[in-house]
């Protein structure tokens, strides 16, 4: 019995990883595009590109131990697509692999902007390093947590940094006007100068050219855009396909053989009664083991509530929960919103949809507790500092 995994990033590292942890003992092959061993995005952006983390610390797992848990590991190839009929997959140099079980977890790549870098890869990273310097002029397009992160790195590297967004402020439309106002004030404070409500048209000639008649001199312009997940291959091979590849909550796809994790997996959400597609990097840690062990026939179910984490100069954040589209939230913040010290709720119907963790640690745990159990709760309560967040709970 063969399982072939296609992406070999975290969601396929964690997913073969998961399926000789539940003891199969068939072959198992994982093929990625990209030449190196699967590897974290994350540090790409943090870490990494601040020059914290070792270089080989991205690494998922070492070479020796694809070799010692016999998964073959295929890097450097493209899979062109998928024979569901004779069950496998073919390769970019003509050769295809037969399969029993199929694990999609393709990622996404970052929508362009000629003549910008944008950070995806490995390489990426490596290049936007070398390219931004001291005496450099850096012009970062998009003000979401991509664009942020690498706003900060060019900073603590003494550029000049400008970033553009579309947008009144920074995360608008995912944390709301006061929260928002958090991180602007935060870049404006550390030399950031942010030039919002307009886009880019033009990259070229030393400058940013943009929607608003406005020319911004650059020595190196850095796109952050957001990323458009890579569903070709699934869709090419007949499989549902709606923003990303659908799935169920066992993370099966339409064809029951085969499953995807990952950016690319529109998951019917068993606790949020939604369909939901995660781009971070908890959503890749969470549905490879839980496609894994779905493919090998466990009663499994994926219900994590999406997750993610930024640090930018002396902020750290971590953000757990969801809040449906088309929901006005209401927003209620316990402790110092001023200080960048503090926990900032969303909640919808009078429920806790959301939860951020902001230089406050060792709270996520209840925050989800909070989110899990529905409960109605006391706005007032809920910003007390004196209250215990497990006493809001039920």
């Amino acid at each position: 019995m063969t399982y072939v995994v296609v992406g070999g990033g975290l969601a396929g590292a964690k997913a073969v990883e998961t399926l000789r942890e539940s003891g199969f003992a068939g072959a198992v092959t994982l093929i990625g595009t990209e030449p190196e061993l699967p590897y974290e995005r994350p540090p790409l952006s943090k870490g990494l590109l601040l020059g914290n983390d070792a270089p080989d610390s991205v690494y998922v797992h070492t070479a020796e131990w694809y070799a010692e848990h016999d998964v073959t590991l295929r890097t450097g190839t493209t899979v062109t697509g998928i024979d569901r009929a004779a069950k496998a997959v073919r390769l970019g140099d003509g050769s295809s692999i037969g399969y029993q079980r199929l694990l999609l977890a393709t990622g996404s790549s970052p929508r362009p902007l000629p003549g910008a870098l944008s950070l995806r890869t490995l390489a990426d990273s490596h290049r936007i390093a070398a390219a931004v310097t001291e005496s450099g002029r850096v012009v970062i397009v998009g003000a979401g947590w991509i664009g942020l992160e690498v706003a900060a790195f060019a900073r603590s590297r003494g550029a000049a940094v400008t970033v553009v967004g579309s947008s009144a402020l920074p995360l608008q439309g995912i944390l709301g006007d006061e929260i928002a106002q958090v991180f602007a004030d935060l870049h404006r404070a550390n030399g950031v100068t942010l030039h919002m409500g307009t886009h880019a048209v033009a990259v070229g000639d030393g400058a940013v050219r943009l929607a608003d008649g406005t020319s911004l001199p650059a020595d190196v312009v850095i796109a952050g855009i957001g990323v458009t997940p890579n569903v070709s291959l699934a869709a090419d091979a007949g499989l549902a396909v709606d923003n990303g590849v659908l799935v169920d909550h066992r993370l099966a796809t339409s064809d029951p053989d085969i499953f995807a994790a990952g950016d690319i997996a529109n998951v019917d959400h068993p606790l949020l009664k939604h369909r939901i597609r995660v781009e971070h990097w908890a959503a890749a840690r969470n549905t490879g083991p839980v496609a894994a062990k779905a493919m090998l026939g466990e009663d499994v179910s994926y219900d994590k509530l999406p997750y993610f984490f930024t640090d930018q100069f002396d902020l750290g954040m971590e953000y757990i929960g969801w809040i449906a589209p088309g929901a006005e939230p209401e927003v209620v913040v316990r402790g110092d919103l001023a200080g960048r010290e503090f926990i900032a709720f969303w909640l919808v119907d009078g429920k806790v949809a959301a939860g951020m963790n902001v230089n406050i640690w060792d709270v996520g745990e209840p925050i989800e507790a909070l989110i899990r159990s529905g409960a109605v709760v006391d706005p007032a309560r809920l910003a007390d500092p004196g209250v215990e967040l497990s006493d809001l709970s039920g």
